[in-house]
């Protein structure tokens, strides 16, 4: 790690602590409003109305949830993806079939149950929609860490046809600045509860 490193990676650990420690506090209703919300603004997105493809993911825990936003998703014939995490980290894919295919899967996550479709399923979709702990201006996106998403926006950004990419998150979670890294992908847009942000740059 360079000297000029070490300061970024410290304020990555302490935003994430931060975030984590504010998400902590929601309440199940919180947490129910925040999906409604969510759910409402994102299917009204130009990008999400006119796409036959979504990869998204299930919600779990304090996460901003993504249970109401599926459904209905599934409900209008979106083909749906959710992620498989692999044992590098890595994200495969297969297609949400519903609630009731969602199965328990490591680190608390829920997985769909079907086929995997491999890695390079996220190229193949008109609008992805990721997790995140926190989003700056640019639309540097704030991870857990592991990298598995940043993979994923690699492979997506690099297609003939780039999807459209939103990270939905809580109130108080759009910030001033994310430490950023080389390997970091901005996405296009933010969705929080008061609605949707979208970022000015070169996709």
């Amino acid at each position: 790690m360079t000297r000029q490193e070490a300061p970024d990676q410290g304020n990555k650990r302490t935003l994430r602590r931060d975030v984590l420690a504010a998400r902590a506090t929601l309440t199940a209703d919180d947490l129910t409003e925040t999906a409604a919300a969510l759910t409402r603004h994102v299917l009204r997105m130009p990008e999400v109305r006119e796409a036959a493809g979504v990869a998204a993911y299930a919600s779990v825990g304090t996460e901003p949830g993504t249970g109401p936003l599926l459904e209905a998703l599934h409900a209008r014939g979106v083909r749906v993806l959710l992620p498989v995490l692999m044992d590098d980290n890595d994200l495969d894919w297969a297609v949400h079939e519903g609630a009731e295919s969602l199965v328990p899967a490591g680190r608390g996550l829920r997985e769909p149950s079907g086929p995997r479709l491999g890695p390079r399923a996220v190229t193949d979709v008109d609008v992805v929609l990721l997790p995140g702990l926190a989003v700056d201006a640019r639309g540097l996106r704030l991870g857990r860490g592991a990298g598995c998403y940043d993979r994923a926006l690699s492979r997506a950004s690099a297609a003939p046809r780039p999807p459209f990419t939103a990270v939905l998150l809580h109130e108080g979670e759009v910030v001033d600045h994310v430490p950023g890294e080389a390997h970091d992908r901005s996405v296009d847009a933010v969705v929080t509860p008061a609605g949707v942000r979208y970022f000015r740059h070169e996709r």
